[in-house]
């Protein structure tokens, strides 16, 4: 049986509290029926949402048990294991099940995304579906009172489409759209704060296909992100790298005109926020942001600018702890659980002691488009979107920090896993990190002192984008090593292969290890008459200023902070003789501790 969705006259903000969504009456339905029910519809729409709610809300006496099935491995469902008889005392084969499907409880039982299973799971799968058996066991006597199988239909998103009419003729089968759940009410409860009728009429007011792409669950990301003063734009997902674009398809398919910071724009006018381009020291802020909402992010950036590093610290000083790490490449399903055979006959899983305990917990998945194997990162999969592992909620959990890079990086192609859209949809935050976001210069300068004083001139001033874009932090770390011991400097240049290294000149950081005279703020502060002097001439040439102000401008704006405080007393008397449009331009886009200390010695100007 299949029953189709007709269209429906939803209004835009949602339906009352007491009126039941087509998918709620459609579960009812289902249940009262004891028949399997199958739900299709688009990713990020409310379908899981909406199994949550309503089984809490309408069968108060039943638990709902969630079995995300693309997260799945052979050994999860069902294994054969040696049990002792309790009879005659000797070892026998038995047939354990998971020990979700015996909660002592009556229970629904929630197959999600049950078409991105391999092939042994879709086996185990179509068995519950037919008969509500699994293996030897039978779910009814097990307690079960519903069984449900969620999926979208899109083969970009799915490994398997069911054509067995033999399987097909014992589900009733439902198609929604987002009008059919109840995200509308989900929405309005989480963010009680606004009135979003005008946001929830904005969306109507979309085509099919730009809704589709800003999904319920999308739209919820948004939503998180201006709560917190972010850019709207980080909560659209990155697919394979790159932003999702709000672009309704041309007539040949190909992407049409790009929307997205119109409809932005529009969503935070209607919310009555702004949508900054950016924010002041982004990886930090959307961290402690993660630590304070519980949210899972993703930070997409170049290789070796002190992404997980920056992560780590973050996580280190809001939580009062370390963070748990993992680098994907050398990350086992071992590494995060392993399942044994309980005393009551169940299959249950022991996990890694890390995932146990109440104190508080973040977690930084590294290089996590660079999976080792397809098991391992179904089980992560299961954490990040979850917060469970092996069905089983890890206490406490209070962040998930993804860090990766991008698919393509100086031209040449990353070897990372591709992403789907309903995968990318998962992070609340999706950031492109670039390397000034890292405040890896000060890192560097507190622990090298005055040699990384000269390769940060060097970086900052002789070399062009590209060539910063070839020399890393960590690139600059090796260099500085590499002076220290005497060596060759290119050695610590990224070697592409036959005899050539990153195409960076590196004469002009010999010269400057060497002596040869150069203007930096420490040449500044030892001549600060001369150039109070020269400002002066410029000065009184043009209220522009002339080629010295210019000099010291681009001097002190690349700077670091702790360069400033070093030498405030001359940075205060020089910047009094730099032209007025200058000295604003070091407000913009500063962080809060670089605001403060511009603001200081602007005081100080005055005094």
């Amino acid at each position: 049986m299949t029953t189709e969705a007709r269209p429906s006259g939803t209004a835009a903000d949602g339906r009352g509290a007491g009126e039941v969504s087509r998918l709620e009456a459609f579960i009812d339905a289902m249940i009262d029926m004891e028949q399997t029910g199958q739900v299709f519809g688009e990713h990020g729409i409310g379908k899981t949402a909406t199994f949550f709610s309503h089984i809490a809300r309408a069968y108060p006496d039943a638990t709902l048990v969630y079995v995300p099935a693309a997260n799945l491995t052979p050994d999860d469902l069902l294994v054969n294991a040696p049990v002792r008889d309790p009879h005659t005392g000797e070892l026998v084969l038995r047939q354990l099940v998971m020990s979700q499907l015996k909660p002592g409880r009556p229970f629904v039982l929630l197959i999600d995304d049950s078409l991105q299973a391999g092939e042994t799971i879709q086996s185990q799968l179509m068995q519950i579906a037919c008969n509500w058996t699994l293996g030897e066991h039978d779910l009814r006597a097990l307690g079960c009172v519903g069984v449900f199988l969620t999926d979208n239909e899109s083969l970009a998103e799915t490994s398997a489409r069911r054509s067995d009419l033999a399987l097909l003729d014992r589900m009733v089968t439902l198609r929604i759209t987002a009008n059919d759940t109840a995200w509308r009410r989900h929405l309005s409860a989480k963010y009680r704060r606004w009135d979003l009728r005008p946001v929830f009429s904005l969306w109507a007011s979309l085509s099919p296909a730009l809704r589709e792409l800003l999904s319920p669950r999308t739209l919820d990301h948004v939503l998180a992100n201006a709560g917190e003063g972010f850019p709207l734009r980080w909560g659209l997902p990155l697919v394979d790298g790159e932003r999702l674009r709000l672009a309704e398809p041309g007539p040949d398919g190909s992407p049409g005109q790009n929307r997205t910071a119109e409809i932005l724009d529009r969503v935070a006018e209607a919310l009555g926020v702004p949508n900054p381009a950016t924010v002041p020291d982004p990886v930090r802020q959307v961290v402690r942001a993660a630590l304070r909402n519980r949210w899972t992010v993703l930070l997409q950036g170049p290789p070796g600018c002190g992404k997980t590093e920056l992560v780590r610290e973050t996580v280190r000083a809001g939580l009062g702890r370390d963070a748990l790490y993992f680098s994907l490449p050398v990350t086992n399903v071992e590494d995060l659980c392993a399942p044994i055979p309980s005393a009551d006959g169940t299959l249950d899983n022991l996990l890694a002691a890390k995932f146990t305990g109440p104190e508080p917990k973040a977690i930084v998945w590294d290089e996590y488009n660079r999976p080792k194997d397809k098991a391992a990162f179904a089980k992560l999969m299961e954490i990040t979107q979850e917060w469970s592992l092996a069905g089983r909620r890890i206490e406490n959990l209070r962040a998930q920090i993804a860090v990766q890079n991008p698919p393509y990086h100086l031209g040449r192609k990353m070897l990372v896993a591709r992403n789907n859209i309903a995968q990318a949809t998962r992070f609340t935050a999706s950031l492109q990190v670039e390397p000034e976001d890292i405040p890896a210069n000060e890192w560097l300068l507190a622990r090298y002192g005055t040699d990384a004083e000269t390769v940060l001139e060097w970086w900052k001033h002789d070399i062009d984008d590209d060539g910063r874009a070839w020399i890393t932090k960590r690139t600059l770390e090796r260099l500085i090593k590499l002076h220290r011991r005497g060596l060759p400097l290119e050695m610590g240049t990224v070697y592409l292969g036959d005899g050539e290294y990153a195409p960076v000149p590196l004469t002009a950081l010999i010269d400057r290890f060497k002596g040869r005279p150069v203007t930096g703020l420490r040449e500044l502060a030892r001549e600060a008459e001369l150039w109070e002097a020269r400002l002066r001439r410029a000065a009184d040439h043009s209220t522009e200023g002339g080629d010295d102000s210019d000099m010291v401008h681009q001097i002190l704006a690349n700077a670091e902070l702790s360069q400033l405080k070093k030498h405030r007393g001359v940075v205060t008397r020089l910047v009094a003789l730099l032209p007025a449009k200058l000295r604003a331009t070091y407000l913009v886009g500063a962080s809060v501790p670089q605001q403060r200390f511009w603001t200081e010695v602007f005081m100080a100007m005055r005094r």
